[in-house]
């Protein structure tokens, strides 16, 4: 058999050919110029308490205001230099409620450009449950449908381990930031040799962000208020907070009862004590009645 006998391809085979080739030469050239993208995911109990240690050295959020809005902003900067060449999907920004419902501080920054609050629940000891998970689920999509080529992850949880893994599954390179320690670490062993790389902001950097509540002191001289007093004051700082807030924010705040927020408990503290001029810290019973006074004259409004 001669190469004159053997079959040719026809026109329209090369013509597909030609052009199934051109369609591939342009789909890489549009890869090629697509920017890597990143996301920042910041677990908001590890920054308050590492950075409220850091700077006023207590990890209790009552004691102290958080910038969030400024730290968010701050981090983001840190991302452009760091991710010069990729884009910002956007701030993922995790943290604990009773019942899952945004406090006003979490509302504030729900309604940040770039960033999406995501809420785990807050046990009756304060503590956060189901972040971890959340941080996890959020990676691994991100990671699986090439949502993001990189991920910065602020915290310290030893459990965040498993979605680092996750992560980096999927191709993705996960990048830990964590908050400097006065003393040790505040970021577990395990999570430091998973992740690609680590980064760590100091005081220097934290300090513009956390401001330490004022709290003045007083001296216990002469009889302690009894209960009815102090309810009775919780039900006047009540009344005072309703007209400054307005009755939206008693809608958001009433779901929580029994609880208080963090911040909300403090600057009734602080006020009743001012009004009491006696100290109410170390006196359980009276800081309860106090609470039950303040729900109290909030309830009647309904």
């Amino acid at each position: 058999m001669t190469d004159a006998d053997l079959p040719t391809a026809p026109d329209d085979i090369r013509d597909r050919l030609d052009l199934t080739n051109q369609l591939l030469r342009r789909v890489l050239a549009e890869v090629s110029k697509t920017p890597s993208t990143h996301a920042i995911f910041v677990d908001a109990g590890y920054v308050y308490a590492a950075a409220g240690l850091l700077v006023t050295g207590t990890e209790d959020r009552r004691s102290f205001d958080l910038d969030s809005g400024g730290l968010i902003e701050a981090f983001i900067e840190q991302a452009r230099t760091i991710f010069a060449d990729s884009r910002l999907l956007r701030v993922y920004w995790y943290d604990g409620a009773r019942r899952r419902i945004h406090t006003t501080e979490q509302q504030s920054i729900a309604e940040l450009p770039d960033v999406k609050v995501r809420l785990g629940n807050l046990n009756a000891s304060n503590q956060q449950k189901g972040v971890d998970s959340l941080i996890r689920t959020d990676l691994e999509s991100l990671a699986r449908h090439r949502a993001i080529s990189d991920a910065a992850l602020v915290g310290g949880d030893e459990d965040l381990v498993s979605a680092v893994e996750a992560a980096q599954g999927y191709g993705a390179r996960v990048h830990l930031w964590g908050i400097e320690a006065g003393e040790g670490r505040n970021q577990a062993d395990p999570l430091l040799w998973e992740v690609d790389s680590q980064r760590t902001f100091d005081l220097d950097f934290c300090r513009p962000y956390v401001t330490r509540r004022p709290v003045t002191t007083y001296e216990d001289e002469g009889p302690a208020p009894t209960r009815e007093d102090v309810r009775f004051v919780g039900a006047q700082v009540a009344a005072a907070w309703l007209a400054a807030k307005g009755r939206e924010s008693l809608v958001d705040l009433m779901p929580g009862h029994p609880y208080l927020p963090g911040s909300v408990d403090q600057d009734l503290l602080v006020e009743a004590e001012r009004l009491l001029q006696h100290s109410l810290r170390g006196h359980a019973p009276l800081r309860r009645a106090l609470r039950d006074g303040f729900w109290q004259h909030l309830q009647a409004q309904f």
